[in-house]
């Protein structure tokens, strides 16, 4: 996935979830878009530099979305959405192993009660579900955690993926690590123990986790290789 034109400036303060204040390199401060629900923990730091979107549509009051953040620990996309463009381009690419008997790809599949899956893969295999869930919470020794707020849609979706299974059909929560300090993912349970006892449940009843790391510059992201997992950190 790749970004056009995008334009630096410097946070000055994330406010009421999805706004920011960036100063330009001009000196001007506008308010800008934040298309991210979570705490944002170490990427809305003020004073990082941040780099924008902008569009083009006349509907809109902030023409300006907030893509990316350097951080202390290295770059960042906020934008937890293009997980899924991300995850998609690589599946449809056939770079993730261990789906090449599963060509068909479809999204937003209905399942469940009332769910969405991001992805559904078929073949002469079955066919496999798959929810993604961006990773921006980067913690000491590169540990990135998920999630970094409270989560019962997240919770959900692993309920909604556990029941899923079946003999002909796999489940799969797909981490998308979307920060560059990053070497390894857990369950955040200090902030949400029901997600990392629903996670655990899950695990235990045969849904997959999968963890990769999306390289991620002013230019794109894309998928870049497998990261370890585990529920808790250091097990």
């Amino acid at each position: 996935m790749n970004f056009q034109d995008l334009q630096e400036g410097v946070l000055l303060r994330r406010y009421k979830r999805f706004l920011a204040d960036v100063e330009l390199a001009d000196g001007k401060t506008i308010t800008v878009h934040c298309p991210n629900t979570g705490a944002m923990t170490g990427c809305a730091v003020p004073g990082s530099r941040v780099w924008l979107s902008r569009s083009d549509s006349k509907t809109r009051k902030y023409p300006h979305t907030w893509e990316l953040v350097e951080t202390g620990a290295g770059m960042a996309c906020i934008r937890s959405v293009l997980a899924n463009q991300v995850v998609g381009e690589a599946l449809m690419a056939g770079l993730i192993p261990g789906f090449e008997h599963y060509p068909t790809v479809r999204s937003e599949v209905k399942y469940g009660e009332g769910s969405r899956a991001d992805f559904l893969l078929e073949g002469d295999d079955g066919r496999v579900f798959i929810e993604v869930k961006s990773v921006t919470l980067c913690r000491e020794g590169g540990v990135g955690a998920f999630p970094d707020a409270v989560s019962e849609r997240g919770r959900k979706h692993l309920r909604e993926l556990q029941a899923a299974l079946d003999e002909q059909t796999r489940s799969i929560m797909f981490f998308c690590v979307f920060h560059a300090g990053v070497e390894s993912v857990c369950a955040a349970g200090d902030i949400d123990p029901a997600y990392r006892e629903a996670l655990l449940e899950a695990v235990k009843a045969g849904v997959e986790v999968m963890a990769w790391k999306a390289d991620v510059s002013p230019s794109g992201v894309c998928l870049s290789h497998s990261l370890p997992f585990s529920v808790d950190p250091g097990s």
